[in-house]
């Protein structure tokens, strides 16, 4: 039931659709080159304009593939995070043109406000109808003009559109503040990564080595001669006899530099392979890869769980710890030298990557005495504690805007209707002040 005084349309009846143009058009009458903006460029909740690429096209069609301000850009899909995500455009660049894999949503201001509707498309039940209507394929879904157009636009008072997007838009800043601080934490942290792998602390003799110059007294060796290299349980295994139901780890438990446990599985196994599977205190966690950024991502468990497993796209590494400590370990697979590994002998397709246990056995790892690994963590750490208060935070913040998009976007709470129904969002913090009639 819609709340009091909002409408339901469909978004061609309150915004025109702009497709995009198709790159590789051979044979460009009376041809000029553009900006374009490309999926790439459209990300959720911001636009990343690093890097802009340019596109031919002629010149009658300039005004047909032509972005204006405060169109809404919204991706047509590819992998299921790519699903109508999208952010406003701000005439950042000017003129700029879009690819057809990426919609440009232009509103009729007089009804709907584009910060309205960008909130709208970005929540649950904007992409609930995006997968609900996609074509989908294994990992994969797309929605096409026809499915857009037919989007199904809640619409409130206008001064209710507005609140409720200013509201939104306070929580965003604070998201994108918090964002660059994790950003810049961790530009500094592998920085300084750099400089101790290579370097160390205090030394003044060096010697080439098997990955460049490294101290005189440090060594390097492969993995497998430094820890146990676990491989994990596969799911849907068949099990003969008695089985057990316990908790394990997924790829998506396990990101870069900590460990989410909001949500654990369970999985069923033989009790003989029971100890094969189960973590122990001190295993490096190491992800084999699909997305780039999954490649080799990790972190340590501390046994937080007293008993769990982990899956086979997750690889347990156990460090000897007489000389080889898991903090420095899990330091020198994230930091660049790590990931430049891994993404050398990883095997690759499109945008995926996965490495196996051989190519993690044969990780050529900068061993310096034991001593000073212990240093080299203690400095780490003082910033790596920085980095996940800065994440906590901006779990929260993501927390409190899913909270609020549920109850702005469904009339649950009303703002900008009557002078005591409002909700604030004090500052950076976020703390949040709501008034129910």
């Amino acid at each position: 039931m819609l709340p009091k005084g909002w409408k339901v349309k469909n978004l061609s009846e309150v915004a025109y659709i702009q497709t995009g143009i198709a790159k590789g058009k051979k044979e460009v009458g009376d041809p000029v080159t553009f900006p374009y903006l490309r999926v790439a460029n459209v990300q959720d909740g911001y636009l990343d304009l690093q890097e802009i690429k340019e596109i031919t096209v002629s010149k009658q069609q300039i005004e047909r593939y032509l972005l204006q301000y405060k169109d809404i850009l919204l991706t047509e899909g590819g992998d299921f995070d790519k699903l109508g995500r999208g952010y406003i455009w701000h005439g950042q660049i000017n003129p700029c043109l879009h690819q057809n894999h990426v919609f440009a949503v232009r509103t009729n201001k007089d009804v709907l406000l584009p910060e309205f509707l960008s909130v709208l498309v970005s929540s649950f039940y904007g992409k609930k109808y995006f997968l609900s209507c996609a074509k989908q394929t294994t990992n994969l879904a797309t929605i096409n003009s026809t499915q857009l157009k037919d989007f199904p636009v809640l619409i409130p008072p206008f001064s209710e559109q507005k609140k409720i997007a200013e509201i939104l838009s306070s929580v965003d800043e604070a998201i994108a503040s918090t964002q660059a601080v994790i950003d810049q934490t961790r530009k500094v942290k592998q920085g300084l990564l750099q400089q101790l792998l290579t370097r160390g602390i205090g030394h003044t003799r060096f010697k080439e080595s098997a990955i460049g110059t490294i101290p005189e007294q440090w060594t390097v060796k492969l993995l497998q001669d430094l820890a146990t290299i676990q491989t994990g349980l596969a799911k849907g295994k068949k099990i003969q006899g008695d089985s057990l139901k316990l908790p394990y780890l997924r790829v998506a438990n396990v990101q870069d530099g900590y460990l989410d446990l909001s949500e654990i599985k369970m999985i069923e196994v033989a009790p003989k392979d029971m100890d094969r599977y189960c973590l122990k205190p001190g295993d490096v966690l190491l992800t084999e890869g699909g997305d780039l950024d999954k490649l080799g991502r990790g972190d340590i468990w501390r046994g937080q769980i007293e008993v769990c497993l982990h899956q086979n796209h997750i690889f347990a590494v156990r460090p000897n710890f007489n000389v080889l400590l898991s903090e420095f370990l899990a330091f020198q697979t994230s930091s660049n030298y790590g990931k430049q590994y891994f993404l050398t002998c990883g095997k690759q397709t499109t945008n995926l990557a996965s490495i196996n246990s051989t190519q993690l056995k044969n990780f050529p790892v900068i061993l310096p005495p034991i001593s000073e690994q212990k240093e080299i963590v203690e400095v780490l750490n003082s910033i790596r504690s920085n980095e996940l208060a800065a994440v906590q935070e901006l779990e929260s913040l993501e927390k409190l805007k899913h909270g609020l998009m549920q109850d702005l976007l469904t009339g649950r709470v009303r703002v900008g209707v009557t002078p005591n129904q409002q909700i604030r969002v004090k500052d950076a913090d976020a703390t949040v002040y709501a008034l129910k009639p």
